[in-house]
């Protein structure tokens, strides 16, 4: 069922429009010198998440630039390791850092009790974005999937292939398993106080679903993502929820499949072509312009950009990244982009 002036939503809906809508993954962030100036008074990157009045101000930076068709609130997966009670900073130039958790001890000291309180501060910046948003952009919340978090609180960082994680999932499936389920726990609380907070749709992002074989995908990556939707859905079945697999290549079908979301999000490698024909038969989807060619500009944004409407424009349909908007990207190619997407450009 269409919803009255609010295409995001109507897409989710199973609704295609025409222009269809548009957000970028990390669209508040740090290419909008906004943005920068905030960052720059503020001690840590977290301190930021967890200041809901700065934290609003800078999800709604972007809106009074772009006319986007979606707001995302302003915070990071790792919100959720915080809420457990895990050490996590974020160092200039070198990204996340968390005391890892590689044994049942240290897996035994998160206080899943406590993530509630933790994570109201989240809460407080949805109610203040929702009051300052124009009444035709709902408010997307998010988490990230069960097995990317836990590639973060097992590594103690981000890392490229995500051995130390896969390892642990291998020789202990037991005591990773019960790492994904207080995840999965959590996360399914963190979403619905997201909802309860003015929240009207909903993503989870599983950023190294990539670094999985088929059979671990289907353990770590869809099964506990299936779980969170359900869990979810049952108590809050209206809002919609696009999952975001990114590199898990032919699997994605698998997961649109199975997971039980809404709508899914492609990343920059899957072909246009496979999307319209594997994915965009089974729901919405959602991407995929490369955030380096959003960089660069020029003509090739544009034959890009065109390509992709072209290709996947006619059904349901919400342009967007394949991954976050890069902090390099000129502010002119963003504009550039909109007036493509909405039928501006004069060309």
């Amino acid at each position: 069922m269409a919803v009255p002036n609010l295409p995001f939503l109507s897409v989710l809906s199973g609704q295609a429009c025409s222009p269809p809508p548009m957000w970028l993954m990390r669209q508040a962030g740090r290419y909008l010198p906004e943005y920068r100036e905030i960052r720059k008074n503020v001690p840590s990157f977290l301190d930021l998440c967890l200041t809901p009045k700065l934290a609003a101000e800078v999800t709604l930076q972007p809106l009074r630039r772009f006319p986007f068709d979606a707001s995302i609130v302003f915070s990071d997966i790792l919100i959720v390791p915080h809420a457990l009670g895990q050490s996590v900073t974020f160092v200039e130039g070198e990204g996340p850092k968390l005391d890892p958790i590689r044994d049942a001890a240290a897996l035994a000291r998160l206080d899943p009790t406590k993530a509630s309180s933790r994570l109201s501060p989240v809460y407080e910046t949805v109610e203040r974005v929702v009051a300052g948003l124009p009444d035709h952009v709902p408010l997307i919340g998010f988490c990230g999937a069960p097995w990317t978090v836990a590639t973060y609180m097992v590594e103690g960082a981000g890392s490229k292939d995500q051995a130390k994680a896969r390892g642990l999932a291998y020789a202990d499936p037991t005591l990773f398993q019960a790492m994904i389920d207080t995840i999965v726990e959590t996360s399914v609380g963190y979403l619905l106080g997201q909802v309860a907070a003015g929240c009207r749709a909903l993503q989870i992002f599983d950023s190294w679903s990539g670094s999985l074989p088929e059979d671990a995908f289907a353990q770590w990556c869809i099964a506990p993502t299936r779980e969170i939707v359900t869990k979810v859905k049952a108590q809050v079945p209206d809002v919609p929820i696009i999952g975001f697999p990114r590199g898990s290549g032919p699997s994605a079908a698998r997961y649109a499949a199975e997971t039980g979301i809404d709508a899914i999000g492609c990343d920059t490698s899957l072909p246009v072509e496979w999307i319209r024909d594997t994915l965009q038969p089974m729901m919405p989807v959602q991407g995929n312009l490369d955030p380096v060619l959003l960089v660069a500009g020029g003509p090739a944004l544009d034959a890009r950009v065109r390509e992709i409407l072209a290709v996947l424009g006619e059904k349901p349909f919400i342009f967007n990244l394949g991954h976050g908007i890069l902090p390099e990207t000129p502010i002119a190619n963003v504009e550039r982009l909109v007036q493509l997407v909405k039928g501006e450009d004069a060309a």
